[in-house]
């Protein structure tokens, strides 16, 4: 899979999480259900951790949520409180022991932990557990979130101790964020309770839902509703959230930095039909389109979307454009989604594996061709070519987001700026390495006044309406180490200790 994905011009995906307390419900099968909802996140591997009150079980691979579970695994994940993870790599390789929730013992019983995101003090973290004799069995910044939590909040600075009715595991999560930097979304399972926890800057989503007396922290609101539970809200930055028999309870963990929500949740992760920030994604996606077509039209006949994440920004540009909205490549939802790797000779041919061009729509005709990003440059090229073999006489590629010409640290698998064409090349250069008869990407300043239209927003005091934009303009939210923008740097970091 990662040879062929390694083909396709997108950003890594981030990881799903989602966690639940529920009495009297099978956790594990609605766990297994919002997971599946969150696939889109990753798809290199996934896990399910369960607690009955006094035992925990788990239950993790490498591959899709369907080909981990099954009815015979599913079983024995007994208990009323669940979290789950789908993984893509941005720190640590794609190896079983990197997968997915982690569970360990401590002295308070079990924890298990599920991160998206990515630690930008990782390496600090680390060599401090492992000079406390901590030992660890994998080569990811989550397992090292996972021990720095069993571990006691005064190894980190923190000397506030709570006596036996204080909550020892939110005093924990309290302590780790004053150390943690970076991007954070968990879902944190003990023996009595699911939290919810954000990172001061909101970097990656999270939010809650109710489901029948029980309570569920999901990536995306999509996920909810998959399993039939009512949203309720984010998660807010800095905010530890606890489900239990108790209901749904809140503090504060550490004090809100400003509002950064990744601005590629709306661009390319998040699903259409998930709510962010009081919207639909699938609305902001028509706005981009919309906004692109007042930006930079073209003469043409038809436009046509790179299915499936350009759909709502094709028939934005269609809308406003006038122009005629079609497809005109179909797409083999299947390849990419199995272990199962293309031969050298099948390699080779690349996108055809993927798409097919639609002749009947294309033939003879001007296309405005629809992306929502260039990233790597892998694909745009030989998507253009399958335009052209359909029969088209012109091709104008739109992109419904600015160029990507920075690297990202905080949870997307676009690390180094030799991995990102618009750092290397000029918009006229592109367009002639991708064999487009023009190229054209939405503004900044648009697609944020597209986003900026957020309900919840709306009175936010930030100028940049509470987004992280940085992989378009290079203005980081948090401090980055210099270290991190070494070219010969990725997502490998810890490997060394591994031999691989």
């Amino acid at each position: 899979m990662d040879e062929l994905n390694d083909e396709l011009d997108r950003p890594r995906e981030a990881c799903g999480i989602f966690g639940i307390y529920a009495a009297g419900r099978d956790v594990a099968r609605l766990t297994f259900f919002g997971l599946y909802a969150l696939q889109h996140r990753g798809q290199e591997s996934a896990g399910i951790a369960t607690c009955d009150g006094k035992s925990a079980y788990i239950h993790k691979e490498m591959g899709l949520v369907s080909q981990v579970f099954n009815e015979d695994n599913l079983n024995p994940l007994k208990g009323h409180l669940a979290i789950g993870h789908n993984r893509y790599s941005t720190t640590g390789s794609s190896h079983v022991r990197n997968v997915q929730p982690y569970l360990i013992d401590t002295i308070y019983g079990p924890l298990g932990v599920a991160h998206n995101g990515n630690l930008t003090n990782a390496l600090e973290l680390r060599y401090r557990l492992l000079e406390r004799g901590v030992g660890l069995s994998s080569t990811t910044d989550s397992e090292v979130l996972t021990q720095a939590l069993a571990s006691p909040p005064e190894v980190w600075g923190n000397n506030r101790r709570l006596d036996d009715t204080g909550d020892r595991w939110q005093a924990r999560i309290r302590a780790l964020m004053q150390v943690a930097e970076g991007a954070y979304s968990l879902t944190i399972l003990t023996r009595s309770a699911v939290y919810a926890v954000r990172d001061p800057y909101g970097l990656r989503p999270l939010c809650l839902g109710e489901l029948d007396g029980g309570y569920v922290a999901a990536s995306e609101s999509s996920a909810l509703q998959t399993i039939g539970a009512r949203y309720l809200r984010e998660v807010e930055p800095g905010e530890i959230v606890r489900l239990d028999a108790e209901g749904v309870s809140s503090a504060m963990g550490h004090a809100p930095r400003r509002r950064s929500l990744c601005s590629f949740e709306y661009v390319y992760f998040a699903r259409p039909d998930s709510l962010m920030e009081g919207q639909v994604i699938h609305e902001v996606r028509q706005r981009f389109g919309r906004q692109l077509a007042c930006e930079a039209p073209a003469e043409a006949d038809i436009v046509v979307p790179v299915p499936d994440s350009s759909t709502p920004a094709a028939i934005g540009y269609s809308l406003e454009s006038g122009l005629p909205f079609t497809e005109g490549l179909i797409k083999n939802r299947y390849i990419g989604r199995t272990f199962i790797q293309p031969d050298d000779d099948l390699r080779k041919v690349g996108i055809q594996l993927k798409f097919n061009p639609l002749p009947s729509n294309l033939a003879g005709k001007r296309v405005i061709l629809i992306d929502d990003s260039i990233v790597r440059g892998n694909t745009a090229g030989p998507l253009v070519q399958l335009i052209r073999a359909g029969g088209a006489t012109e091709v104008h590629v739109r992109v419904s987001s600015p160029p990507v010409r920075h690297p990202c640290f905080m949870g997307v698998d676009m690390a180094t700026r030799k991995q990102l064409i618009a750092h290397q090349m000029n918009v006229q250069d592109i367009c002639a390495a991708i064999g487009a008869d023009s190229l054209a990407y939405l503004s900044l300043e648009g697609m944020m006044a597209c986003i900026e239209q957020t309900p919840e927003l709306e009175s936010a005091v930030e100028t940049d309406g509470g987004h992280c934009n940085a992989c378009f303009s290079g203005s980081y939210p948090i401090p980055i180490p210099g270290w991190l923008f070494e070219e010969d740097r990725d997502k490998k970091l810890f490997e060394a200790t591994w031999g691989d």
